[in-house]
């Protein structure tokens, strides 16, 4: 209805990802260097975790559309709780090899698929958060298989924040070693979700019609904390509340009573009343938590170590390229 009423060429505000309406944000384009740093390096893993709705699979659909389809072969698996000889079929069935027989021959079908082809093959965990141990070291030991000293697969896990808890386990301690880079999407700041929604809006042909209160986008960011999913989902049922009362302008009061409408259809909490709600946790919670994050910063302050060694090098090779020339 308000496509019509506003004259837009397409929905803004679908809640499937689209490349096409990527927001390049401060904390979207450092998690895509951070991707395109770890694709540099041919091997090992790159982690993306997010909170649900954070833009996670956009960022992916937009990394993966600038990839030359001659140089790489993507394969892109979600993954729910299954087993870990389950975990290698799913790859098997995505990289276009037979997923039938024993785990040996499902092995073998793969290493062959990874061996056969010249171009770089990428393959894409969503939902990585669900993996079980035996399903990531699964996936640790395809990382291992190499030709001629060069890595065959690399893989990038996007997963919820619960991923980074999952890596920090004491069982995976050579999965971590082979991370190259790890990235956690948070919301946007409040000026990027202005800047967000009307990126939005002009991708489908938004002239100024229907204008919006200044105010309008603090509501929308105090409601959603500044995550693209919630955004979207705010802002669709804003439009539609301007176009059924032919309103030209939005204003704060309708964007308020709004989202108030929508957190009440969806039986949920608002985000103010979440980031303020107190839960309990035991000392013996605190102790595991302060333990995990500890694991977790030792292994973001190495791959800042290793980002900086690389970056190093490069400058050296740029330097040594052009004093040869």
């Amino acid at each position: 209805m308000h496509i019509d009423a506003y004259g837009f060429r397409d929905h803004p505000f679908l809640m499937t990802p689209d490349a096409r309406l990527f927001f390049p944000s401060s904390v979207h384009s450092r998690a895509h260097a951070h991707l395109m740093y770890g694709l540099a390096q041919g091997e090992g893993f790159v982690v993306v975790t997010g909170e649900v709705g954070a833009g996670k699979t956009t960022l992916v659909e937009r990394f993966c559309s600038e990839l030359d389809p001659e140089t790489f072969v993507v394969a892109r698996i979600m993954t729910t709780q299954v087993a870990g000889d389950d975990l290698l079929r799913l790859v098997a069935d995505a990289f276009g090899v037979q997923a039938e027989g024993d785990k040996a021959t499902v092995l073998r079908g793969i290493i062959a698929a990874l061996r056969k082809a010249e171009r770089r093959h990428v393959l894409i965990v969503d939902e990585a958060q669900a993996l079980t141990p035996a399903g990531l070291e699964e996936l640790r030991m395809l990382s291992n298989i190499t030709d001629g000293g060069r890595a065959l697969l690399q893989t990038i896990l996007l997963g919820q924040p619960e991923l980074r808890r999952v890596i920090a386990s004491p069982d995976l301690d050579q999965l971590r070693q082979r991370i190259l880079a790890s990235f956690h999407l948070g919301g946007l700041s409040r000026e990027e979700t202005r800047s967000y929604v009307e990126h939005r809006l002009r991708a489908v042909g938004w002239t100024g019609n229907p204008s919006w209160d200044d105010d309008a986008f603090e509501v929308i960011f105090r409601h959603t904390g500044g995550i693209p999913r919630r955004i979207n989902r705010l802002c669709s049922r804003v439009l539609l509340a301007g176009a059924l009362e032919k309103s030209p302008h939005l204003t704060a009061d309708l964007v308020e009573s709004t989202a108030l409408e929508l957190e009440e259809d969806l039986g949920g909490i608002s985000v103010r009343d979440a980031i303020f709600a107190q839960p309990r946790i035991t000392p013996e919670i605190e102790a595991q938590l302060d333990a995990l994050t500890h694991r977790i910063e030792t292994l973001e302050r190495t791959i800042a170590r290793r980002e900086r060694v690389f970056n190093r090098l490069m400058e050296f090779l740029s330097e040594l390229s052009g004093a040869r020339r």
